[in-house]
């Protein structure tokens, strides 16, 4: 069964027609035409289909995309606009990717762990004492536990978010 649905995708609105049982990846990556959010793992176990979705951090592999109709997406390519995003910059300043297959679910994963705990919002590691969530290292590694980078560039990738969560 066909039905169209309507998001807007990196400030663009668009009408997509879709089978009801298509993912909001797929539908993304096939019919939109946007290729920045990957298909990894096909089983929410990877992370490089994350997108910004509504504002806070989605896997689109497993997300029906017709349960998303009137959404907003943001997806690594339409973070920053004629610029790159800070956590963009980052990524780049301090290698925090090899060969680039994870990098945009990491990006969005990034920029949305840094939104949440600005929010105030804990992790599994935050101290329930705490009033404000501190991004340490603990933190950043456990709210971007969820995007796997095959090549390892977890190094690159912890000074990367630690540095734009500082700015």
């Amino acid at each position: 069964m066909e039905a169209t649905i309507h998001l807007t995708v990196d400030g663009t609105d668009r009408s997509v027609d879709v089978d009801t049982r298509t993912t909001l990846l797929d539908a993304l990556r096939e019919r939109v035409g946007v290729t920045s959010p990957k298909k990894g793992c096909d089983h929410g176990q990877c992370g490089s289909c994350t997108v910004l979705l509504d504002g806070r951090r989605h896997l689109t592999c497993l997300a029906i995309a017709v349960a998303y109709d009137g959404a907003e997406i943001v997806t690594a390519d339409g973070l920053g606009g004629a610029d790159l995003h800070p956590v963009q910059q980052a990524f780049l300043d301090h290698d925090g990717f090899q060969c680039g297959y994870c990098t945009p679910g990491q990006v969005c994963s990034a920029v949305g762990a840094i939104d949440e705990a600005k929010q105030g919002r804990p992790s599994h590691v935050t101290d329930d004492l705490e009033a404000d969530v501190q991004l340490t290292d603990d933190e950043i590694r456990e709210r971007m536990s969820g995007n796997l980078c095959r090549c390892g560039a977890y190094p690159g990738i912890l000074a990367a978010v630690r540095e734009a969560a500082q700015g």
